[in-house]
């Protein structure tokens, strides 16, 4: 299949208020959310929802939708992140939770393994009081103020480098955000891969909270409340790396069918904790078994945690992910139960 996907960074430029604006042309902000992460392909998509776009963007449709071109992938060595809702580089990730589901973890983690990498990371400071940021600060090598600040570190820092920033929702509603994203690609600046959060917890309940996205990171409140960490959604979150033919096709079939077992597995929960696993056939019992046993291997410690957990962090590379998972999927009665998975790296 040819690799075809929307040109999200267009959409951001041409479209800041992409919500209203596709609701006055009749279209699902959810819809439009779909096609820009790729949980919608774009070759599935309904002629006259790209048309619609192309209309709202003032482009013409073969600008709209990018053809044959590469998407690098950045391995985070974080197996539920790799597996489900990968990054591209110079491509922009949305985190939508609410306090305490542990996105600001999940962030420092992520601040610290791209910090290791070598990229330079980059936090525009949101307004206001916020201390649960103290955590992230540790591996910031730059805070800044407003937008102009931030485009000024960029300009004046070694050509060549990848960069990771940091913004607060705030900074999108304001439309501040696509100012200097508009910025970076007047400029060229492909390699900056944004992170974008939402301190107040609001994102939720919206369909396109940050606009179009290239990577979409929903926690999940039962994941957290159950202390499966990192709680991140393996059903809900997503990523444009996942459209066309831009996955490994091994990678793409693992992770399909392990949505499927979790999908499944997450409708048996509601069964057992109402009536107990024995009320379930023996068929439908394996399978939540299985599922338990994939959930609990999808938490991991982080590094950015050893001093709260006394676990040291782990870092599991994609291939070591995509094998520990299809030997749970093709031969799950090699491990003796789920506790035995519950927050280590890959399987010994």
């Amino acid at each position: 299949m040819e690799n075809i996907r929307l040109n999200v960074a267009l959409l951001r430029k041409k479209v800041p208020n992409l919500t209203s604006a596709a609701k006055s042309v009749g279209l699902r902000p959810a819809t439009v959310s779909n096609l820009s992460t790729g949980k919608i392909p774009v070759g599935r998509a309904e002629v006259r929802t790209i048309v619609a776009l192309a209309e709202l963007a003032g482009c013409s449709l073969d600008e709209l939708i990018l053809r044959g071109e590469s998407v690098e992938m950045i391995q985070t060595g974080i197996k539920t992140l790799d597996l489900f809702a990968p990054i591209s580089k110079g491509g922009t990730v949305g985190l939508v939770a609410r306090p305490g589901m542990g996105q600001l973890v999940v962030l420092a983690e992520m601040l610290h393994r791209l910090k290791r990498e070598g990229y330079v990371t980059i936090l525009i400071n949101p307004k206001g009081d916020h201390p649960e940021l103290e955590d992230v600060l540790q591996d910031i090598d730059f805070v800044t103020n407003n937008i102009e600040e931030t485009e000024k570190i960029i300009q004046r820092e070694v050509i060549g480098k990848d960069y990771v920033l940091t913004a607060d929702r705030s900074y999108v509603i304001s439309g501040e955000m696509f100012t200097l994203q508009e910025s970076f690609d007047a400029k060229g600046a492909g390699r900056v891969t944004t992170f974008l959060i939402d301190l107040k917890g609001e994102a939720v309940d919206e369909d396109l909270p940050y606009g179009p996205l290239d990577t979409l990171w929903q926690f999940d409140a039962d994941l957290a409340a159950r202390h499966k960490y990192p709680a991140i959604n393996p059903i809900y979150s997503t990523s444009s790396i996942l459209e066309g033919s831009y996955l490994d096709p091994i990678h793409h079939s693992i992770q399909q069918r392990a949505q499927k077992l979790l999908r499944r597995y997450r409708e048996l929960r509601a069964i057992v904790n109402v009536h107990g696993l024995e009320r379930l056939p023996a068929s439908e019992s394996q399978i939540y078994t299985q599922g338990e046993k994939l959930e609990a291997y999808l938490t991991q410690p982080f590094y950015v945690a050893e001093a709260y957990t006394g676990k040291k962090g782990e870092n599991v590379k994609l291939q070591e992910t995509l094998s520990d998972v299809k030997k749970i999927l093709d031969n799950p009665s090699s491990i003796s139960n789920a506790e035995e998975l519950n927050f280590i790296g890959s399987i010994k």
